[in-house]
């Protein structure tokens, strides 16, 4: 899919952002454009500045961090420094780690209305919009039950259900999966792509188990020190010989394909089991042809 043919809906230029406790830059001359459509993972080591690139996508940064900035972040063709938190949050939708930092209200079908009637939004608009948003995430039989009764599973659902009902173009997901199962883990990853199907937004994520999304990811970023290391899709990535890569997680599935070829082939490499099966059975028939 052509997503860098896509139209721009966040640019991020020449930006940087120093913490007013801090004597040195935690993002350095960031340079990047998401466009439509596009699920982007962002990864990187503790410390890199991954999470304060995402505040700074939402305009947290520099509205409610103390510290000094250059550069911008635009938004739908406006600087994030031009435009209230609150109208950003019409624009791009972000779902916390940890849900209940994020559900608080005593229903689930209160807790998806809270942003909308924070907004002004008319009585009958948010009845509309809860229920698609709960219907959605499939969560329709959830509506009355308090949010601490919810398994994680469940509380991520009804997390992403208020943030679905603000219809946003944009939805950042800071680590997603890291409390819950795989299994789990997998169901939400696969919603996930199906929100980007079905709704057409542009999806961010800072996301460690990428055995689980890489394979569903149109492109992965890894950062370093402040700045973007790599970008490109995840296949690509991954097929570099890149001391970045090291500490990133790479597909397990990945590596082995990697160890078993002494030649370390780079370029497009496998990220699921099927693939490397179909990799084998294609090298068998090459040597029995």
């Amino acid at each position: 899919m052509g997503f860098r043919n896509a139209n721009t809906v966040i640019e991020v230029r020449n930006y940087s952002f120093k913490y007013a406790s801090s004597d040195k830059e935690t993002l350095h001359d960031v340079n990047l454009k998401f466009h439509e459509r596009e699920i982007t993972i962002l990864v990187g080591p503790t410390g890199c500045g991954k999470s304060t690139l995402l505040k700074s996508l939402i305009g947290l940064i520099p509205h409610m961090y103390a510290g000094s900035w250059s550069g911008s972040v635009i938004i739908d063709g406006v600087s994030i420094q031009d435009r209230k938190i609150n109208d950003l949050a019409l624009t791009v939708g972000y779902v916390f780690q940890n849900p209940e930092n994020q559900i608080f209200m005593f229903s689930v079908e209160r807790d998806a209305a809270f942003g909308l009637e924070n907004l002004g939004i008319e009585r009958a608009q948010i009845r509309e919009r809860v229920d698609w948003a709960m219907s959605l995430m499939g969560i329709t039989d959830l509506a009355t039950k308090p949010p601490h009764e919810l398994s994680d599973g469940q509380k991520q659902r009804a997390a992403l259900a208020g943030i679905l009902a603000m219809k946003p173009r944009v939805l950042i997901l800071d680590e997603p999966t890291s409390l819950l199962d795989p299994h789990t883990a997998l169901e939400l990853i696969q919603l996930i792509r199906n929100l980007r199907d079905q709704l057409g937004i542009t999806v961010i994520m800072v996301e460690h188990r990428l055995d689980l999304i890489a394979r569903v990811a149109d492109r992965l970023l890894v950062m370093e020190n402040g700045t973007i290391v790599e970008d490109g899709k995840p296949r690509e990535v991954f097929g570099k010989n890149s001391p970045s890569l090291r500490n990133i997680g790479i597909p397990t599935i990945t590596r082995l394909y990697q160890a078993l070829n002494s030649s370390r082939p780079t370029g497009n490499v496998p990220l699921t089991v099927d693939e490397v099966v179909d990799l084998i059975r294609q090298k068998q028939r090459t040597v029995s042809a």
